[in-house]
Order: C-alpha cells, then sequence, then structure tokens
C-alpha cells in the first residue's frame, strides 16, 4: 500500500501531492490494477489533514480513470497507465539512488544535489529545443 507524504515547502497544493504520488507509484509499478489505496481516515491519521482534501485528491484519480471506489470496501486501482517499463524505471532508480549516496558521501548537502539534479535536468530536456 503506498504511504503518502507531504512537502509544505514545495507549493504544491496537497491534495496534487497525493494525486502525483499515486501517479508516479503507477508508473514504477509499485502500485498495480486492483491495489486499494489507503482509506481517506488511514490518509487523515498519518498526515494530519482535512478529510475533504483526500476525498479531492481520490475524486481527480477517479475522473482520470485511474481508480474507483467502492462503497464500504475503499478506493481500487482500476487502470496502469501505460508508459516506460517499471523494470526499467525500477533500474534508473537504483542508479540514481547510488549516485545521490555517492553525492552525500562527498559531502554535498541536499541544496547542493538537488541543484546539480536540476541543472542537468534542464540542459538535458532542453537539447534540442528551439
Amino acid at each position: 500500500m503506498i504511504e503518502f507524504q507531504l512537502d509544505e515547502t514545495s507549493g504544491v497544493a496537497t491534495y496534487l501531492q497525493l494525486v502525483q504520488q499515486v501517479h508516479q507509484a503507477l508508473r514504477m509499478g509499485m502500485l498495480e490494477s486492483g491495489d486499494r489505496l489507503p482509506t481517506a481516515q488511514q490518509v487523515v491519521a498519518r498526515l494530519a489533514i482535512n478529510p475533504n482534501t483526500v476525498h479531492k485528491a481520490y475524486r481527480e484519480l477517479e475522473r482520470e480513470g485511474l481508480v474507483r471506489a467502492r462503497p464500504g470496501l475503499g478506493t481500487f486501482v482500476t487502470r496502469v497507465p501505460s508508459g516506460t517499463d517499471p523494470a526499467t524505471q525500477a533500474r534508473f532508480l537504483a542508479e540514481l539512488a547510488g549516485w545521490l549516496r555517492s553525492a552525500r558521501a562527498a559531502g554535498l548537502g541536499p541544496d547542493d544535489i538537488e541543484a546539480i539534479y536540476r541543472t542537468a535536468f534542464r540542459a538535458c530536456f532542453a537539447e534540442g529545443v528551439a
């Protein structure tokens, strides 16, 4: 089952953070069709947020056709979006995690590492853009 986490400094609305985390878990193969999401009550208890926030996130996921609420049973994943193979993503996740450990071992802090990553990310995706 997915464990939601919030980044209160991100500037992203709480419900959107929940939606994004479900999208990421689906892409990474951490959630599959038939899996049950935590109940709103479980999410509220763990994150200390308003139940309406969780309901809004789940409604958005339902509108996207990714989950379906089953009254009295919970909210279940109904569809995994097509995309990159989860095994390929898992391989790159492991490589990135190794890089992050190396950067930390070299004495770089979170802000330094994020700056390096964002710079490389922008440079990579700006290639070939007019």
